[in-house]
């Protein structure tokens, strides 16, 4: 590590807040955006889950980020890429005709330049998550990675409320003040590709210059061939780890439920009465959804993480298999006995939420358990995509079932689905030792 390293409190804060605002983008906005320009909720949900596919196949060029420059300078270059990919996305968006957007029947096809700018953010978003995790550990030694990894998540999380609130807010304000859809979005467009601009100029000048010229060089005497046995390498001793096959049934399948909800929550919320939605206005959604769920999400993390480190990880597991299923039952009541009210709705997405972020902390604790031992960190790489193809592909069909059964049978089904998040905790639960996630076992490691 250089010895003239900054303060991590000029580039820490910064650049974890830059690390989730793409993605926020990409599988939020993106979804909003699409909903309230008339696309129909079946290939909404079909286009805007497949975006996730940079996030499943990252592994596959994360060793390569090692050999080719270094992780400052990608940091560096991925942030310029997003930040272009918004201002040509500002430039180019498309204005469909009100009577389309009105009738939900706008064809996606006329946003295929939009979506090939957001696949491209996507790519770049996941490239900066490998090369900013990687420069974290090198410009910090363990005890300063330690005492850091608060801030950063911090700063994570606030991204998400930027973007899911603030971002949200700004585009409904907009359009209750005359301003129409298309042209409210590319306001909030141009603004984030202001501020990307901004960030990825103060990351050329904040971060520290983390890696040696030694270290550099030694990396780029790999070769490609080097780079792909080692990978082959990671790949076979993942798939030969005990219960391999229960563990990717629970890593696919214990978010089934929410992914089959997530992308329907949007048009359920904005969508009119007539077709079975709530009808909230944007601005309501973006204080609903995008400030009160995600501070529930974030409370229930928080809580989450203390309820495993005071019973561990098998203890904790069918209660917080139950916390993230039970609640989705608030959206059928919702579909049941229709209301505009801001309380009772604000209590039922905070309790939805609050539900996913207690019951996900099993999830991740699980994820990390299962890559404990040799190649960890490349192991941990390998779940993390499983976890992202577990949301990707029941997102793809969910917008088509939703349209062919409507709302109300749409969450009974999101319910059903429930069962099966039971039926694979019950499968690992017995692989994973007693005490593995409590403080004492932690402390003792």
């Amino acid at each position: 590590m250089n010895n003239s390293t900054r303060n991590p409190w000029l580039w820490i804060p910064t650049l974890y807040f830059a690390e989730g605002i793409p993605y926020f983008i990409v599988n939020n906005i993106s979804v909003t955006m699409f909903t309230q320009m008339g696309v129909s909720n079946g290939e909404m949900a079909l286009f805007t889950s497949l975006l996730y596919l940079p996030w499943t196949l990252k592994p596959l060029w994360s060793p390569f980020i090692d050999i080719i420059g270094t992780k400052r300078r990608w940091i560096v270059l991925m942030q310029a890429l997003v930040a272009a990919t918004l201002v040509v996305m500002t430039l180019t968006l498309p204005h469909p005709d009100s009577t389309l957007v009105a009738s939900q029947s706008t064809p996606v096809s006329i946003f295929t330049l939009t979506l090939i700018l957001f696949v491209i953010t996507a790519f770049a978003s996941a490239t900066h998550d490998i090369a900013a995790d990687g420069f974290y550990m090198l410009a910090l030694n363990n005890h300063l990675q330690a005492a850091y990894v608060g801030l950063r998540s911090v700063f994570y999380r606030l991204s998400n409320i930027f973007c899911n609130s603030l971002l949200v807010f700004v585009a409904g304000w907009l359009q209750s003040r005359g301003t129409d859809i298309p042209l409210s979005w590319q306001y909030t467009l141009g603004a984030s590709a202001l501020l990307f601009t901004a960030l990825a100029l103060w990351h050329n000048f904040s971060l520290p210059k983390a890696e040696k010229k030694e270290a550099v060089n030694e990396r780029e005497r790999q070769t490609f061939g080097s780079v792909m046995r080692d990978f082959g390498m990671t790949f076979a001793s993942f798939f030969r780890k005990p219960h391999i096959l229960t563990a990717l049934l629970f890593m696919l399948l214990f978010r089934l439920p929410e992914a089959f909800l997530l992308k329907m929550v949007t048009p359920f919320m904005l969508g009119g009465t007539e077709t079975g939605g709530i009808g909230i206005t944007l601005e309501q959604y973006s204080l609903i959804y995008g400030m009160t769920g995600v501070v529930s999400l974030l409370l229930g993390g928080v809580l989450g993480g203390l309820f495993a480190a005071r019973f561990g990880l098998r203890k904790s597991l069918w209660v917080m298999a139950l916390a993230i299923t039970l609640p989705d039952i608030v959206y059928l009541l919702l579909s049941l006995y229709s209301t505009t009210s801001l309380l009772w709705l604000s209590v039922a997405v905070a309790v939805e939420q609050f539900g996913y972020g207690f019951g996900f902390t099993a999830y991740m604790l699980y994820l990390m358990y299962f890559s404990t031992g040799e190649r960890q960190t490349s192991h941990y790489a390998l779940c993390t995509a499983f976890m992202a193809l577990g949301m990707m592909l029941p997102g793809m069909a969910a917008g088509y079932v939703q349209e062919a059964v409507g709302y109300t049978v749409f969450f009974s089904i999101v319910m059903i689905f429930c069962v099966v998040t039971l039926i694979v905790t019950g499968l690992i639960r017995r692989h994973v030792e007693p005490d593995y996630g409590k403080k004492q076992a932690d402390n003792q490691q």
